[in-house]
């Protein structure tokens, strides 16, 4: 996502790796306006804080991070078991819901966007077709920031409403994963919201 939306003009910085010479050759290869830091740093530069870390990082990231004041935090983290099994947390509470509670000044969005493969193709559409992409969150401003984003990346952004909806969005991602890896189907699969 952040090679895509430095290609778009976007100023990213990548951080929180492991692996310092991957984060170097991924900035590097997102262009000019990329570069590197410290989750603190990240924190301080960007208006958007992306959070795409598997569930059992979470807390280690945003502890890493600092305190991120009123800033956009769009999380795309969805609380899968390590095993890819199912869901740690149900339908009545979710990721997105359990990041707000440890970042309660950051203003959260959530949205699941399309398999780690679609986005590394040189396109995200399947077949010719936009993918959409539910999000959510509780404030507007913050949700139409994140809204352009996933256009940036050539996604149907589809508002789902306040956070809460993420106790919804995240089985159906929950459902992709199953989709492609336990029946079979392949990474290239999304979905489509159609309208009549």
């Amino acid at each position: 996502m952040g090679k895509t939306w430095a290609g778009k003009g976007h100023d990213v910085l990548f951080s929180y790796s492991k692996n310092q010479d991957k984060l170097r050759a991924i900035a590097a290869a997102a262009g000019p306006t990329a570069r590197i830091g410290t989750p603190v740093d990240a924190v301080a530069f960007g208006d958007v804080v992306l959070l795409a870390v598997p569930w059992a990082a979470v807390t280690d990231a945003l502890q890493a991070a600092g305190p991120i004041g009123g800033k956009i935090l769009f999380s795309c983290c969805n609380c899968l078991n390590p095993d890819f099994s199912g869901l740690v947390l149900g339908t009545t509470t979710s990721a997105a819901e359990e990041i707000e509670k440890q970042t309660p000044e950051a203003r959260v969005v959530e949205a699941l966007p399309p398999m780690a493969q679609i986005l590394a193709a040189e396109s995200h559409r399947l077949s010719g077709d936009q993918i959409s992409t539910f999000y959510c969150g509780n404030d507007a401003a913050a949700k139409s920031v994140v809204a352009s984003l996933l256009r940036d990346l050539d996604l149907e952004p589809v508002d789902a409403g306040p956070l809460t909806s993420a106790r919804f969005i995240e089985p159906a991602g929950m459902l992709n994963v199953q989709l492609s890896y336990g029946m079979g189907l392949g990474p290239f699969i999304a979905t489509k919201v159609l309208r009549g």
